[in-house]
């Protein structure tokens, strides 16, 4: 799955528009790299975001296409 819509799915960024420009910004990276909003998501991947100052660290523990709010938080751990 493309890492702005699995941001957007699994609510750790809003819109997909916001993810995609945090992308083009260089504030997500995927194993410590960063990534490209086009880039490839599978389980297993450690995610990190920057919000400002703090980093949000999370490892990907499943990929699905559509979730309900409630079931987001079990796309990912945060570490």
């Amino acid at each position: 799955m493309r890492l702005d819509k699995y941001l957007k799915v699994s609510r750790l960024i809003k819109r997909r528009t916001v993810a995609n420009e945090a992308c083009d910004a260089g504030r997500v990276l995927i194993n410590d790299k960063p990534a490209k909003a086009s880039a490839n998501v599978k389980e297993g991947d450690i995610l990190t975001i920057r919000f400002g100052n703090k980093d949000v660290k999370v490892e990907v523990l499943d990929v699905r296409e559509t979730v309900k709010k409630e079931e987001a938080a079990e796309l990912f751990r945060y570490l």
